[in-house]
This record gives C-alpha cells, sequence and structure tokens, in this order.
C-alpha cells in the first residue's frame, strides 16, 4: 500500500514539468469556438443510480454544495486498465466512456459538450459510473467548463497553473484524484500543485468492510485564510511565502501555488531557504547522532550518519544501533538544495534503480519538508514533531491547518507516515469493496 500511495501522489507534482514544457512551446493552442453549455447529467437526490455497479464498475456519486448562482463541471480523465490503458474520459452523460482518437496535430480541442459533466442545482446529487481506471482525476470549475486538448498518443493536455498562457488560467477549478482497478479504490484530495476556492471533501461506502474514515476538506473560507496566513509567514520571516497567491477579483485569492510549482515561473523564489538547515542537519548527524530510519519494507529499520559529507544508509538489522559507515551494504545521499526539498524528485531525491535508495527517498523528503530532523532521529517522524522549525515548509503547515482534521496531500510524499499511529495526513479513502464514491463539492466536515 504504501509504494502503491506515494506513487499516486507523485503523480501531481509532474505537472510542474508539463507546465513548464507549454510555458516553452509557445502561445497555447487556439481555443475552440464557443459551444453551448453542455447538457446537466441526471442528478438525483435520492441516491438512485440509473446504471448500477458491477465488480469491474464504481458509482460516483457528486453532490453539489456551492451556494445558488454558482454552475459547477466535472470531467473526468484517466487510462482505463481494462481497455490498454488508453486515455479514457467519461461522457457528458455522466456514464458512457470516451475513448480519443489520436490527432494528426497537436493541440486537437476537446468538444465540452462531449466531456462536460454540467451537476445539478444546490443540493443535488450528480451521479457518474466509471470503469477501472488508472492515474484518474475529476476535475472540477465553477462557471465554465475546463478546456482539455489532445496531442498525438493520443496524450491529454491538461489544464496548468504553472503556465500563465495556459487558457484555464483564470478559471477558478479544483480536483481529486484516484484509482480504481480490481483490487481497490484509492482516491485523495490534491494541494501538491495549488489550493483552490472549491472545497472538496470524500467519502466512501463499502459492501461488507468497515467504511474508511471521510475527509472533509478545506475549511470555510479556507483559501483566504490560508493565503492572509502565508502574508503572515512573509512578514514574520521575509521570505517569499505571498508570492504563491495568485489573485483574484475583488482582492480574493483565485488560488495558492505550492512553492514547487510557483518556482516554474519564479526559479529564484525561496532560493537558499533551506540550505541553512539543511547544514544543521549534517552537523547534527556527523557527531555521535545516528538516524533510525523504518522503511517500513523489507530492510526494516536501518540507521544513517554523516560520512564523507554525504548521508551514509546502512542495512543495519532490525532496530540495529551500529553506526554506519560511507561505502559498504547500503546508499548515501548528497545535501538537498531547496528545489530539491520542495520538489522531492531532483537531486538526492530522484530515483533510480536501486531499490533501498527509492524506500528512503520518501521518509526523507517528507523529513525535510516538515523539518523533523533535529527534533527526533525516528523516521518517520511522530507527527507532534511537524512543522515544528522555523525553517520548513510553511505552505504544507497552513494548508493541513486550513483543512478538516488536518488532511490533504500539500507536497508529494505527504503520505508518509509512522506505522500504526498518528492521523493519517494525505486525506485519502480507501477499499477492496467499494461500494459508492462521494465526492463533495463546496463543502465537507
Amino acid at each position: 500500500m504504501k509504494r502503491f500511495r506515494s506513487f499516486l501522489s507523485r503523480k501531481t507534482s509532474q505537472s510542474a514539468d508539463q507546465g513548464a514544457q507549454q510555458a516553452n512551446a509557445g502561445p497555447p493552442p487556439a481555443e475552440p469556438h464557443p459551444q453551448a453549455p453542455p447538457p446537466e447529467a441526471q442528478p438525483s437526490s435520492d441516491g438512485d443510480f440509473s446504471v448500477q455497479a458491477t465488480s469491474n464498475t464504481l458509482n460516483i456519486a457528486l453532490v453539489n454544495q456551492f451556494p445558488a448562482g454558482s454552475t459547477v463541471y466535472a470531467v473526468v480523465s484517466g487510462r482505463a486498465i481494462s481497455n490498454n490503458n488508453a486515455l479514457v474520459l467519461l461522457r457528458s452523460d455522466g456514464r458512457t466512456p470516451y475513448y480519443p482518437a489520436s490527432p494528426s496535430q497537436p493541440g486537437s480541442a476537446v468538444n465540452p459538450n462531449d466531456v462536460a459533466i454540467r451537476l445539478g442545482a444546490t443540493g443535488s446529487t450528480t451521479n457518474l459510473t466509471i470503469p477501472y481506471i488508472a492515474g484518474g482525476r475529476i476535475y472540477l470549475s465553477l462557471n465554465e467548463p475546463l478546456k482539455f486538448f489532445i496531442n498525438p498518443g493520443p496524450a491529454l493536455v491538461e489544464p496548468a497553473v504553472a503556465n500563465p498562457s495556459d487558457p484555464n488560467i483564470a478559471i477558478n477549478w479544483g480536483f481529486c484524484e484516484f484509482t480504481f482497478n480490481q483490487d481497490q479504490l484509492y482516491a485523495n484530495i490534491s494541494y501538491v500543485d495549488f489550493v483552490s476556492s472549491i472545497p472538496i471533501a470524500l467519502a466512501l461506502s463499502t459492501v461488507s468492510s468497515n467504511p474508511p474514515p471521510a475527509v472533509g476538506g478545506l475549511k470555510p473560507g479556507g483559501l483566504n485564510g490560508i493565503a492572509e496566513a502565508l502574508r503572515a509567514q512573509r512578514q514574520a520571516d521575509g521570505q517569499g511565502w505571498d508570492q504563491l497567491i495568485v489573485p483574484g477579483p475583488n482582492n480574493s485569492a483565485l488560488r495558492v501555488l505550492s512553492p514547487n510549482i510557483a518556482r516554474v515561473t519564479n526559479n529564484s523564489l525561496f532560493n537558499g531557504y533551506f540550505e541553512p538547515y539543511v547544514s544543521q542537519v549534517w552537523s547534527h548527524y556527523s557527531g555521535s547522532s545516528v538516524l533510525r530510519i523504518d522503511t517500513q519494507a523489507q530492510w526494516g529499520v536501518v540507521t544513517a550518519d554523516i560520512a564523507n559529507d554525504a548521508l551514509a544508509v546502512s542495512e543495519g538489522s532490525n532496530g540495529g544501533s551500529q553506526k554506519p559507515i560511507g561505502g559498504g551494504s547500503g546508499t548515501t545521499f548528497t545535501r538537498p538544495s531547496t528545489a530539491d526539498i520542495f520538489s522531492c524528485s531532483t537531486g538526492p531525491f530522484a530515483t533510480g534503480s536501486n531499490a533501498l535508495t527509492n524506500t528512503v527517498i520518501p521518509r526523507l523528503a517528507a523529513a525535510f519538508n516538515r523539518s523533523t530532523l533535529l527534533k527526533t532521529d525516528q523516521l518517520p517522524a511522530p507527527q507532534s514533531t511537524y512543522y515544528q522549525e522555523a525553517v520548513t515548509n510553511h505552505y504544507s503547515r497552513v494548508v493541513h491547518e486550513w483543512n478538516y482534521d488536518g488532511r490533504g496531500y500539500a507536497f508529494p510524499y505527504d503520505d508518509v507516515q509512522p506505522s500504526g499511529g498518528g492521523l493519517e495526513q494525505s486525506g485519502e479513502v480507501h477499499a477492496g469493496d467499494p461500494k459508492i464514491w462521494t465526492v463533495t463539492v463546496g463543502g465537507g466536515s
């Protein structure tokens, strides 16, 4: 489960690269000619589904809790597991899979009438039925549907908040992500790229097992609360936390970008921020202190300290206290930069062919984002140690504070947690016998 969950959470971090590629590729594709609003899917307030789920389909209930006067649109995309992992979107009827053909040229516009599902009025439920899908997303937007394009492959060109030329840049939108296969449904809310003003809450009913705890999503006023907290953090430490805020109309925030995404268009943002903390960590573990890392895998607990200016990890016995020595059996990590820490995927956190390295990376990257390495010598660290240093990922800290139960992915490895202890951080629901997955838009609890 842990390896799968980390892989899924990393998916959203790739949109930064996509946005950079789009930004460097010139103007976006021409917008399609205006279309009539998509037809409204069949809403129901009683939870009935016109299509009954089978062993290889899943019912999704989209509950609209936005105030009257707002129109909510949904688009479902992913890879169809039972159709050779082909690109799939759900048609606007909420139940028919649509497999786009590969176009001859990049930037072929997707007609929103084909894929945009207009939710019913406030308080209503719009019912969807999906097949097995990997790497899925439910995109949700206010007052106009998102614009999607298809490149040869086919490959879906998704909205990119890091690209100021993206045709969706002024639209208020958000998403949740999921994978549904023969083993389980796994779904989570995600703030790895950004936070929008669209609260998304998740709940899952099951056939026979105990349902997982619901995910409440953003608290009322969450986006503006996050923005104000980041402005206050700028006043406290002089760092560019306020530059994560994307302004909207009437002095409100349209969205708040994660540091990793914000650095796509301003790569000097936060330069040198984590380096003093990294130096303190290196000094601490150069002495008698030993870091103990629970791999939660075949290696059990491994130990680490500094040798030759690198963090050397030793494949010791479970819970062993033998001080590791650079080289030999194990792996090493060089000093991460601020960019490496925010991305969780570059420098020493780039994955490769070494299985032990790949297993330690999530735990070490999470420890740097949460700044726990001087508070405890245990990884994963207890939640009481998270974000207690002045130098930390304050975006992640504030996002958790403004979510019910403090749950929601705020950086790519935010699912790392101690075995059997503490509240799950990532804002996920999963079950091997899912019955109805409920996605509430506009408020949770």
